[in-house]
This record gives structure tokens, sequence and C-alpha cells, in this order.
């Protein structure tokens, strides 16, 4: 049989309830409690959770991320870049997108997580018209507390 977990064992026996008395309460200091926040938001986040750091102008609800990537695949020679940095823009991103000497695009991507994650769709599956996308590469995934770009710039 199995305690009911829902009554206080000292209330379960007809007693009264009992605390601990202040003196054996355990302080968590301050920087503890932010540090285990700080993880908290970075476990949520990758899970796709929402959270909203304070003083933030972006969407209500929404954690910054930042995300690097790359892009193999006929991505070169095709307007990629162009069109990365349009759709870019349209989602309300910024970052930068560059050809390589490897024949592959790569860049970085900031902003909120749900409009990264779309973006993230749109590298991997569409391109521009002419591209084939063979795979997409992303890395450092990240929560950030501003954004580090203005724009959403071609590098050349």
């Amino acid at each position: 049989m199995f305690p009911d977990l829902g009554v206080c064992p000292s209330l379960a026996k007809g007693g009264t309830p009992r605390c601990a008395p202040e003196s054996s309460r355990r302080r968590i200091p301050v920087s503890a409690w932010l540090a285990g926040v700080g993880l908290l938001i970075a476990f949520l986040s990758t899970l796709g959770c929402s959270v909203r750091a304070p003083g933030l102008s972006m969407a209500e609800g929404d954690t910054l991320v930042s995300v690097d990537y790359e892009i193999f695949g006929k991505v070169q020679g095709v307007f990629f870049r162009k069109y990365t940095q349009a759709e870019g823009k349209k989602l309300g991103l910024v970052g930068w997108v560059q050809n390589t000497d490897r024949g592959t695009v790569q860049g970085q991507l900031q902003g909120p997580i749900s409009k990264v994650h779309r973006m993230q769709e749109w590298l991997e599956t569409k391109g521009s018209p002419k591209s084939h996308i063979d795979r997409a590469n992303f890395s450092n995934e990240k929560v950030i507390l501003k954004l580090d770009y203005s724009e959403f710039q071609i590098v050349k």
C-alpha cells in the first residue's frame, strides 16, 4: 500500500502541522538562484518553449536566439544569398549570409526562436528557386539577450 502523498505526515497521525524552525531552513544564494533560472531558460528554449527576457523589444513571449548555418548542394550561382536575405528580412531576422570557398553558403541567424526555426526549415527545404539543397548544418544555437546585428546582410 502506498502512502497518501497529499497528506502531511504529521497531520496523518492526527497531529498538528510542524514546520522546520527558521534557523534550520537553508537559504539559496541569489547567484545560485539566478544561475538556475538561466539554465531553466536555456533548457526550455531547446525544447522550443518561449521565454521572454525582460526589456526586449521583440515579439511578446519569444526568446531571442542565434544560430550558425552552412548549406550544402547547388547553392552558389543560383541567387541563394539574395533569396536568403529576402526571406530573413521578411521574417524580421538579422544576421548575414556568404558564399564559401568550399561551394557552400554559410551565415548566422538571430531573432525570435519561432522565426529562426521557420528560417531554418526554409534553408533546409526551399532555398532559391534554382538551388538544390543536399543538406543544412546548424550549430552554436544559443539564447541571446540582444541582437548583434541591425539588419540581414549579404557578405561578399
